[in-house]
């Protein structure tokens, strides 16, 4: 398998994407590709060793996804500051590790809020094929307050299709919702698909996020499903790209819990 180093994954980047449209500033010290857009003056910063490691994996297709993320991300710049904010309808809830920056590039404050101890809800406004996370600067050209806001996105999430596939493993059922609209960790959040889910649910229900474009709900009825669901989400979280976190909740009663709270509690029960 070919292994890429920095400098040619830049070269990589230079041919796909348009080389008069943007600016290419490789900081060799701290390995990050710094892109400028010269007509809106705006940019944005990558992180080479990740990128790397996905092309390690996917080869080809993890290029294609990066110069579409770029691509994707700089057109909503583009058409932010010709259009300014078109809608307020569009408003969604995105669901990040409690590790990713609460602030942007311009040092502006995100509008977020607690979720659990791995992960924390960010509010982002829909631009159709691609998003920009709302930041305090945003509110008052949005006409928003915050809790207007957080309000309209617990709406949009539930009329978010919940479709999914269905695996069985050692006995244990696996549901995977991947829509790939770029929301469906966003759908941990749909407190009355999750309790559609409880009641069919005969063993634990679990709950993990490990990346942003998957919802795995485990239907775990007996120990194996718990190493089989550990190493699933693991895989998901290396391979994501946009990694949230490898560990999964238990569901019940509304209320999420950490697996490996629960496992301690288990033991300590056994030992009593």
């Amino acid at each position: 398998m070919k292994q890429l180093k920095s400098e040619q994954l830049v070269e990589l980047l230079k041919e796909q994407l348009n080389e008069e449209k943007y600016e290419f500033h490789f900081d060799k010290k701290y390995d990050k590709l710094r892109l400028n857009h010269k007509t809106i003056d705006k940019g944005m910063e990558l992180s080479l060793p990740g990128i790397l490691a996905k092309y390690n994996d996917k080869q080809e297709a993890a290029i294609k996804e990066v110069v579409y993320t770029i691509e994707q991300t700089f057109n909503a710049m583009e058409q932010e500051k010709e259009q300014g904010f078109q809608t307020t309808t569009h408003i969604y809830p995105v669901i990040r590790a409690t590790s990713y920056p609460q602030a942007s590039k311009e040092g502006h404050a995100f509008i977020t809020t607690e979720h659990t101890a791995e992960t924390r809800i960010f509010y982002a406004l829909d631009l159709g094929k691609t998003y920009r996370f709302i930041d305090e600067s945003m509110l008052e050209a949005l006409q928003l307050t915050v809790e207007q806001i957080r309000e309209m996105a617990r709406f949009s999430v539930k009329q978010l299709p919940t479709t999914y596939k269905k695996d069985e493993v050692a006995g244990n059922i696996f549901y995977f919702i991947n829509v790939n609209d770029g929301y469906d960790a966003s759908r941990i959040l749909n407190e009355s698909f999750l309790k559609e889910m409880r009641a069919q649910v005969e063993g634990d229900m679990t709950l993990s996020v490990p990346h942003q474009d998957v919802l795995i709900i485990g239907d775990i009825r007996n120990e194996t499903g718990y190493d089989v669901l550990a190493q699933m989400t693991m895989h998901f979280f290396a391979v994501g790209t946009v990694p949230i976190t490898s560990l999964s909740f238990i569901y019940e009663d509304g209320e999420l819990e950490p697996i490996f709270i629960l496992a301690k509690n288990r033991v300590k029960k056994e030992q009593e």
